[in-house]
């Protein structure tokens, strides 16, 4: 016993903790192991350690802790490492520590006290800014005397914890732990039970803005945490209407974007529309030239087809006319011919008897009245037909001599 007491001694001279009990925890979760307990403390690891002057005695003075820096009545928050970072394994450590810290107590307990969140101290601190709420700290400490009265006469106080699931968010931690162990110090947990309420501020730092150690009933612990919550009410509001401010002013920006960019869009439609409907003119445009061009040059190509085709049937009528020879004069072997045409008009000519029917044909086309090959030349009385068989055949042998009268009748 004197070897523990002597322990405890110097530890207490080394460390300036001056509570036995906390000192006794440390020596305890050390094996008392009196080198290892003193390096936990004052060893020079930024994330391991923390280092006290000898007379700290409250959460204002300047010291360094679990990446926490307490300066005039505020705790900054630092890097746990050389570059500046948390690591993986750093954060899932503290999380199942907190869930174990959890599962512990409610086995315990019961599931009457606060709702302890499950996750790292920053993780509690970010949860409570999100919410705008104070961060109510419970570091337990398993041996210590009054640690299970505490717990199942305050803590679990029915009214105690719904006032504080109510208005705080809540978080705990063992000291057996490394982070609850860790907040123990950078929180100067000078006597247990010990809870603490903290409040994220601003540039990375937190207000610690109430420690409460020792037991106390349920009744002292909501006085103390009503007061800090009256106290710190303008706080919280004013940060919640800032956030409100801020989100109004996103949404408002983010409204007049969404304008902005419709009236873009619709500006990018019109455009487009317009330059549509330009293209779709001058692809209109474009097809009735292409079509007119086409008419015309078919107009053209149907007029130069009509101006050869009536060269063609001068030039025909003016060698049929040439085939025919001079009229002969009156004679016994001199054929009078009359020719009616569909129009009433009459043509005649005088043929040698021995002229063909063909000549007939050949007389009429030379007139330019009828078009060639359109017609057959027919006697009424009787009724004969001058057709292709009989072309060439004399005026005498299909007894038209020593004169005749034909009519047009046009093929059907």
């Amino acid at each position: 016993m004197t070897d523990s007491t002597d322990k405890i001694a110097q530890f207490q001279a080394i460390t300036g903790l001056q509570d036995a009990d906390l000192c006794t925890d440390i020596l305890s979760a050390h094996n008392w192991n009196l080198e290892q307990a003193i390096s936990t403390i004052t060893s020079t690891s930024p994330s391991d350690h923390t280092n006290f002057p000898a007379n700290s005695t409250t959460g204002t003075d300047s010291f360094e802790q679990l990446g926490f820096i307490a300066d005039e009545g505020m705790i900054g928050l630092t890097s746990s490492g050389s570059d500046g970072g948390v690591s993986s394994a750093r954060l899932g450590s503290v999380s199942t520590e907190a869930m174990d810290f959890v599962a512990q107590f409610e086995r315990e307990y019961g599931d009457r006290g606060p709702a302890f969140v499950r996750e790292g101290f920053m993780d509690a601190l970010q949860w409570s800014r999100r919410e705008f709420k104070l961060l109510f700290v419970y570091l337990h400490s398993p041996d210590h005397p009054d640690t299970k009265e505490f717990c199942e006469g305050s803590l679990c106080d029915e009214v105690l914890s719904a006032f504080v699931n109510e208005n705080f968010v809540a978080w705990g931690g063992s000291i057996r732990a490394s982070e609850g162990f860790k907040m123990s110090n950078s929180l100067k947990a000078s006597r247990f039970p010990f809870c603490a309420v903290v409040m994220a501020a601003t540039n990375q730092r937190i207000a610690l803005l109430q420690q409460i150690e020792g037991p106390k009933s349920p009744e002292e612990m909501l006085t103390l945490l009503q007061r800090v919550l009256e106290e710190s009410a303008p706080v919280l509001v004013t940060a919640r209407l800032d956030a409100e401010e801020r989100r109004n002013s996103l949404r408002l920006r983010e409204e007049q974007d969404a304008a902005y960019q419709a009236a873009l869009e619709a500006d990018r439609a019109r455009e487009r529309q317009r330059k549509e409907e330009e293209e779709r003119l001058e692809r209109e445009a474009a097809e009735a030239e292409r079509k007119h061009k086409e008419e015309e040059e078919a107009r053209e190509r149907a007029e130069i087809e009509a101006a050869e085709r009536e060269a063609r049937l001068i030039k025909l009528r003016e060698e049929k006319y040439l085939s025919l020879g001079p009229e002969p004069e009156k004679g016994p072997d001199v054929t009078q011919v009359l020719v009616r045409l569909p129009n009433g008009e009459r043509k005649g000519r005088r043929f040698h008897s021995s002229a063909t029917i063909q000549s007939l044909y050949d007389f009429v086309d030379s007139s330019g009245t009828l078009e060639t090959g359109s017609y057959t030349l027919v006697t009424n009385f009787p009724r004969v037909l001058y057709g292709p068989d009989k072309l060439s055949l004399s005026l005498e042998q299909v007894g038209l001599h020593p004169q005749a009268s034909l009519f047009v009748e046009m093929k059907s």
